[in-house]
């Protein structure tokens, strides 16, 4: 099979889809692999690396899109490169598409077979390709919200540690999946008091197991989320619903009662975010302020420390990129039927049920297409 990888085009990403560890994998399995110049610099891959490692090449990023059977990616495609996009393409990334119509619409018109990284889910009920993003977004809540807590960035100028005889910050997290445990680690470990929620109590009494008296843990209910957030100087949204639009239990009506220059870092914010007043932010314009409270709604956040991003990323994508790339994605997916759960698109269909549920579109199981 021919595979490519172009660099990402999204503002300020610097991560991309294969190391030149991960060609030479695919060259080992017998494919040929395409990789735009300069593709990996922002990751500190050279393009020497790559073409070290037998890849070929290629100066034009379209020249690759045309070339290619698979796709690899880190970010969803922007509509620059809707144009790009070829029937039979099997596009492997991360998608996200309950939060982005036009990017839906294209690759139905185009019948692109997009694998989305974050709808696949292992039978022990994992989702593998979303952790290791999951785990870097997590740790990096606490570090940008600990930044923009400080008043020079309109916060109000709480360490969250604090010094003795001062009082520690009031960390908050909303989700106790794998973004909200990431947080909650290194909030505890900075020496914040922090208050975890969910609606699931076996993840709680998880949580409580883990961290012990260091935290408080919370039913996520509207009354508890309230009166938590009305003391907290920083909330974490990471609420996640593989493939739907995340649920908006972080309401504007909130931030009136909140501490003036307290912060919320939407995590969540790849699918449409978790708080009423989230609007996507970039990393070279971070933060928006409503009401008095700094919002941090970077939709790439792992993108700010691409080196750790791509190798954790790449090292949980190749496995079932191998897979696709050996045996064609419908062979694939019957040799592993665990890969159907990560089709959203195919011959113009919508194949992820949480995604049409999303647009209330019809959803076609794609083990009745292949």
């Amino acid at each position: 099979m021919k595979i490519g990888c172009v660099k990402e085009i999204k503002n300020n990403e610097f991560r991309v889809g294969m190391t030149p560890d991960n060609a030479k994998s695919y060259v080992n399995a017998g494919h040929e692999v395409l990789i735009e110049v300069g593709a990996g610099i922002g990751s500190g891959f050279t393009d020497e690396e790559y073409a070290a490692a037998g890849a070929k090449m290629i100066d034009s990023a379209k020249e690759v899109w045309d070339s290619v059977e698979m796709m690899v990616k880190v970010k969803e495609p922007l509509p620059e490169e809707y144009p790009l996009f070829h029937e039979g393409l099997i596009l492997y990334t991360y998608l996200h598409l309950a939060a982005d119509r036009p990017q839906t619409d294209a690759l139905l018109n185009a019948k692109v077979k997009g694998v989305a990284y974050e709808t696949l889910i292992e039978r022990n009920g994992s989702i593998p390709l979303l952790a290791p993003m999951s785990q870097i977004a997590g740790r990096l809540s606490i570090q940008e919200g600990a930044k923009y807590l400080e008043k020079l960035y309109g916060g109000e100028g709480v360490l969250l540690a604090g010094v003795p005889g001062t009082p520690k910050a009031n960390v908050v997290i909303l989700g106790g999946g794998s973004v909200g445990t990431n947080a909650c680690k290194i909030a505890v470990g900075m020496g914040a008091n922090v208050t975890i929620m969910d609606i699931n109590l076996q993840r709680l009494a998880y949580l409580d197991d883990i961290f012990g008296a260091r935290i408080q843990t919370l039913v996520s209910t509207d009354a508890n989320i309230e009166k938590a957030v009305k003391e907290a100087d920083l909330v974490i949204g990471s609420v996640l619903i593989p493939g739907k639009s995340a649920p908006k239990i972080f309401k504007k009506k909130y931030l009136k009662e909140m501490k003036p220059g307290a912060v919320f870092v939407d995590v969540a914010v790849d699918q449409g975010g978790c708080g009423e007043t989230t609007k996507v932010t970039y990393h070279d314009d971070p933060v928006f302020i409503v009401d008095g409270v700094v919002h941090y709604c970077v939709g790439n956040m792992p993108g700010a420390v691409p080196r750790t991003s791509t190798i954790a990323l790449t090292n949980a994508t190749l496995s079932y990129g191998l897979q696709i790339a050996n045996k064609g994605l419908e062979q694939a997916c019957k040799d592993n039927d665990v890969i159907y759960s990560a089709i959203n698109t195919y011959d113009g269909k919508l194949t992820c049920k949480n995604v049409a549920d999303s647009y209330n579109e019809e959803y076609t199981d794609p083990r009745s297409l292949i």
